[in-house]
């Protein structure tokens, strides 16, 4: 049996995910959505730097030219991630937020539409099916407990909270289709590993100076507290480089609807910390949900081991 090198590399991103969403929630206490998100790309720099340095000497391959479509591949990626962050955060303030938020996490089932669309992909059929088995258990997870009749929510999914969602879910599907394409630009002999990092380390630059430009021009104070706060984060740009090169070696091996539904998981290993470390109660629904998101994931790496 051979397990496929993506599969082990997107569930380590989706444990550095949780373990740097749960750092980065504590942040909020001092600083804006803006400079908790900031942060990430700030902090993580010095690290992408050392792991593409690191790669570079230990593989011993030709550092590439950069093409200009590799360029702009990345600045779409870095500015389609900074939109969706916003129009997430922008749903937080708006009424049936919940609905909002939920479906932001459509971007599983959004890729696989715009896969088989737009770029032809053929996915195998067991996998679809997993992807949207997970969807539709991240959905259930968003809406357990939240009494809402089918016209409540019909109404929601029409109000703007709703359609922020689907915005940000659309722009992170962008993200990883666009990196995925910038991957394919660079030489076929370059080692997928050499490839992310090379992609996160521009990525990140790029969204570092297109943000902290944005901040210094209209959030200065916001600015500052960012680098006044940097011993505590400064663990959360490491974790975002450790999940971000995971991710990025993911999109370089293979297509990112399946990455991303595979990464799905990370809502059972949020639940599992919940559970057993912080002995939060885990209730029906809830733990229906997660058997369908388990199911799902299951079903997506099973399509692809031979």
């Amino acid at each position: 049996m051979s397990v496929p090198a993506w599969i082990p590399v997107t569930l380590a991103a989706a444990i550095f995910q949780v373990w740097r969403t749960a750092l980065q929630a504590k942040l909020r206490e001092s600083l804006s959505a803006s400079g908790a998100g900031f942060v990430r790309y700030l902090y993580a720099l010095p690290l992408d730097a050392a792991m593409l340095l690191i790669a570079w000497v230990w593989l011993r391959v030709e550092m590439p030219s950069l093409s200009p479509a590799f360029l702009l591949l990345c600045v779409v990626a870095g500015l389609a991630q900074i939109v969706a962050t916003v129009l997430l955060i922008s749903a937080f303030g708006l009424r049936n937020f919940v609905v909002g938020t939920a479906y932001a996490k459509t971007e599983a089932a959004q890729l696989v539409v715009i896969s088989v669309v737009v770029f032809g992909v053929s996915l195998p059929p067991l996998a679809t099916a997993g992807i949207l088995l997970a969807v539709i258990g991240v959905l259930l997870l968003s809406f357990v407990g939240r009494r809402m009749s089918p016209g409540e929510l019909l109404r929601a999914s029409l109000q703007p909270a709703a359609l922020y969602g689907l915005g940000a879910g659309l722009c992170f599907a962008i993200t990883a289709l666009a990196l995925r394409q910038a991957s394919l630009t660079l030489p076929e002999a370059l080692p997928a590993l050499f490839k992310a990092l090379l992609m996160l380390l521009v990525t990140n630059l790029l969204q570092t100076a297109m943000q902290g430009a944005y901040m210094a021009w209209r959030q200065r104070p916001q600015l500052a507290a960012c680098l006044q706060s940097w011993r505590r984060a400064a663990p959360v740009g490491a974790l975002s480089a450790l999940g971000s090169a995971a991710w990025f070696t993911g999109f370089a091996l293979t297509h990112v609807a399946l990455v991303r539904g595979l990464g799905q998981i990370e809502i059972l290993f949020t639940f599992l910390v919940g559970h057993f470390y912080l002995r939060e109660r885990v209730w029906v629904g809830e733990a229906l949900a997660l058997v369908l998101v388990t199911l799902g994931v299951v079903m997506i790496a099973v399509s692809e081991i031979h």
